[in-house]
């Protein structure tokens, strides 16, 4: 199914079909044809298919990208389209309840899951990172990632500083495509957050987003806007344009101690993302085909810089933690011993949510009117008041996060809420009370959906770190629920041999066939996550089933 473009990238132009209109033959189909539409509408390089994370690719390559589009608009309801890295390899005579779309990205074999295996088979267009919500086209732009980083913001201000960030300082770094989002979700937790980014453009972009206050002219000017901020107790955002390695250490030298440090950086790949101290952006682009050994080797003692700073602030008090991006796994690499001294955000602050299947779990309007995403946070207030997660980001995100693309949102719903919700809104689409179906997905760093020892499942009670079953599980039991599109991807790029995850994604069109698709997946998808907390051993995952009835063996 090779295909032919039929455009050149160049030519291309990235939107979203919105509406009632069907290019399909049914709203399903529908349904995750205008997703992968979005996932580019809202990327951070379309035209080179490139959603987010510098590789993160919702397909191979345009070819791919053409024919999958092709048949999303001819299949019918009992064939199932195989995707493979990113390449759609066929299509199969399955039935109507069947997933329309089975797809698996960027799993290599173990001994071959390395970095530099990842990065030759990309270069001979054999292979491609999903990234997490990027290949299966279940991004929806920053919100989702403001959503998880002031849910961490959240907790540790409950945890640490009497439930608020009011005349804090949170120092963190990159503002891309996941990074971005930092600046919004600190401020919407009252902090006073400086961002440190290298490229400028970004700092310009988060400008002009409104996701960015102010950009600062120097170090000496970021922090005294950072410190009339506090003073005020007055939530603040400040771009900064330097490298991390440098700035981080420069302020840990004047003495100054922020009260929260983290970083996004893209020190995950050191090839296409990090850019090391004393390179400029254009450098290290050059560097990347001219010398890719030099510029990894430069990023890694960079980011060994870096890190100590974070120590630095640790033990000088701050509230320091990983934020997901392997910093701490290349400053180890590179000889910072105790890099591992900093706690990883899931396990430090989310964990006891993730026990009870409690989660990022999405809802796209693909009708494209923000009304019906209004509807649905009504539906939501009103069902749930005892979540109080899910309800101090709906009101909080109504008046502060703009919509992306299709209007979309985000809430940490649990093992049963998820579920009621979906059938909810699928009588909401039967009854016209919405304008067009909804689709239902979350993030990959759900309960039962991810292994990943550096960052979802490390330092597990039981040990169980590394044991990567759980996603594979969750996906078969996808597939087994009749959800639409089911996917299992990998680690790519530095990420490589890292992690396994599942991704899943249902659309409520109004029939009884998805109320009982909704009724499900929904359902076996948390319960999957209740489970593997369970069998670890977590009291809270063993309460949630006793009181949910989730049928866990404990052995």
């Amino acid at each position: 199914m090779a295909g032919e473009t039929t455009t050149s990238a160049a030519d291309r132009t990235f939107g979203v079909t919105t509406g009632t209109a069907l290019r399909c033959r049914g709203w399903r189909q529908e349904g995750l044809l205008r997703l992968l539409e979005n996932v580019l509408a809202v990327g951070e390089a379309p035209e080179r298919l490139v959603v987010y994370a510098a590789l993160g690719k919702a397909a191979r390559d345009w070819p791919s990208h053409d024919r999958i589009v092709e048949t999303l608009k001819t299949m019918k309801e009992g064939e199932t389209l195989l995707v493979q890295s990113g390449k759609p390899i066929g299509l199969l005579a399955t039935h109507p309840r069947a997933p329309l779309v089975i797809m698996a990205n960027c799993n290599l074999v173990g001994q071959w899951a390395r970095a530099e295996v990842f990065y030759e088979l990309e270069r001979r267009n054999l292979i491609c990172w999903g990234g997490l919500t990027a290949g299966d086209w279940q991004y929806i732009g920053s919100q989702g990632v403001i959503q998880g980083t002031y849910e961490i913001f959240a907790r540790i201000a409950e945890r640490h500083f009497g439930g608020d960030l009011a005349g804090r300082f949170v120092l963190t770094a990159g503002l891309g495509g996941m990074g971005g989002a930092q600046p919004l979700a600190g401020r919407m937790a009252n902090a006073a957050i400086l961002c440190v980014e290298v490229d400028e453009a970004r700092i310009a972009r988060r400008l002009e987003t409104g996701y960015l206050e102010v950009r600062a002219r120097d170090l000496d000017d970021a922090l005294a806007l950072v410190r009339a901020a506090q003073a005020e107790r007055r939530p603040c955002s400040v771009g900064l344009p330097g490298n991390a390695a440098d700035v981080y250490p420069a302020i840990l030298a004047r003495g100054v101690f922020p009260d929260v440090v983290t970083d996004q950086t893209s020190a995950h790949d050191l090839l296409y993302g990090y850019v090391p101290s004393g390179c400029s952006v254009e450098e290290a682009r050059a560097l990347r085909t001219a010398d890719p050994q030099r510029l990894m080797a430069a990023g890694r003692q960079s980011i060994v810089a870096h890190v100590r700073a974070m120590l630095g602030f640790m033990r000088a008090g701050a509230v320091v933690f990983d934020n997901g991006n392997l910093i701490r796994t290349q400053a180890k690499q590179g000889g910072v011993d105790d890099a591992f001294d900093i706690p990883i955000f899931s396990e430090a602050f989310l964990r006891p949510l993730f026990c009870r299947g409690i989660g990022p779990f999405r809802w796209v309007a693909l009708s494209g009117d923000p009304a019906d995403i209004a509807h649905i946070d009504d539906l939501v207030l009103e069902r749930f008041p005892a979540n109080r997660v899910a309800a101090d980001w709906i009101r909080k995100a109504r008046a502060q996060v703009p919509f992306q693309g299709l209007p979309a949102r985000i809430a940490w719903l649990g093992h049963g809420e998820r579920t009621e919700l979906g059938l909810a809104v699928n009588e909401m689409v039967r009854q016209r009370r919405l304008a067009a179906p909804v689709a239902f997905t979350r993030d990959h760093l759900d309960a039962g959906a991810m292994a990943h020892p550096n960052i979802m499942t490390e330092r597990m009670r039981d040990g169980s770190d590394a044991v990567a079953d759980w996603p594979l599980i969750n996906a078969m039991v996808n597939c087994a629920s009749m959800a639409d599109l089911v996917a299992i991807h990998s680690g790519g790029g530095g990420y490589a041999g890292y992690m396994t995850s599942a991704g899943v994604t249902l659309v409520a069109d109004g029939s009884a066939a998805a109320d009982g698709r909704l009724r499900l997946s929904l359902t076996n998808d948390t319960a999957t996550g209740v489970m593997r907390y369970a069998d670890a051993g977590y009291e809270e995952a063993l309460d949630e089933a006793r009181r949910k009835g989730v049928r866990h063996f404990r052995l």
